[in-house]
């Protein structure tokens, strides 16, 4: 099985929440996709788990490719939060009311796409 930018560990199944992990410059991405709740936790923490020890500069959650996010995801994220700097990428309509309804949008670092998170820099106000 070859893949180009995707660096996932052998055996992971394709169907996993995560769909990439790679580093972009000084950041370490990884990118999340479908569903992200309790069932497909467990490839999630560990893809986080190894961003934050990667001794990357910050890591980023790529949430562009995502359909929907409970608590667990939105724990997993607040975890990673609090052991390395986290960007958030390109949450969709679901994800960001999550994050407004749950006021975890004043505490983690959103931004509207994975250039701008990339490019950093102050945190956006209306992201």
């Amino acid at each position: 099985m070859s893949s180009s930018r995707d660096s996932r560990p052998a055996g992971t199944d394709p169907e996993s929440c995560v769909a990439a992990q790679y580093r972009e410059g000084d950041a370490y991405v990884v990118v999340l996709r479908g569903s992200v709740d309790l069932d497909g936790a467990e490839p999630v923490r560990e893809a986080l788990e190894a961003a934050a020890a990667s001794g990357s500069e910050c890591v980023i959650a790529d949430l562009s490719a995502m359909t929907f996010g409970d608590s667990t995801m939105l724990n997993l994220l607040l975890r990673a939060h609090s052991t390395c700097s986290l960007r958030i990428a390109g949450p969709g309509e679901a994800v960001s009311r999550l994050f407004q309804l749950t006021s975890t949008d004043t505490v983690l670092d959103i931004y509207p796409t994975l250039k701008a998170a990339l490019a950093g820099g102050n945190r956006p106000a209306d992201a």
